[in-house]
């Protein structure tokens, strides 16, 4: 007997706003964390969690600036962050083929 597709999901990555997180990051070369914030209508102190949370994991890397004279975060995804992400979307993907069949 084989594993249900559902043994693949990744508890970190799979949570609803790490997933977009991660899934935003992965189409751009860095992302800007008020506009994650207002995407992903987040609180600031929900989202610096969730992006600590990744970053502890090597998922993401967070870089600190300026943007003229105003502080910026922006974060970037690491190429774990990149296989994580892909292998989520291939179990999630999973999941709909044996549910579509």
């Amino acid at each position: 007997m084989s594993e249900h597709p559902t043994t693949g999901l990744d508890e970190l990555v799979h949570q609803r706003h790490r997933l977009g997180i991660l899934t935003i990051a992965a189409e751009v070369k860095r992302v800007e964390f008020g506009y994650l914030r207002e995407t992903l209508e987040l609180t600031g102190g929900n989202l610096s969690r969730h992006i600590a949370v990744l970053e502890e994991a090597g998922l993401l890397e967070v870089e600190k600036g300026y943007d003229g004279k105003r502080p910026k975060t922006w974060v970037h995804i690491t190429p774990s962050g990149r296989r994580a992400l892909a292998e989520e979307m291939a179990a999630l993907r999973a999941l709909v083929a044996r549910h579509d069949s």
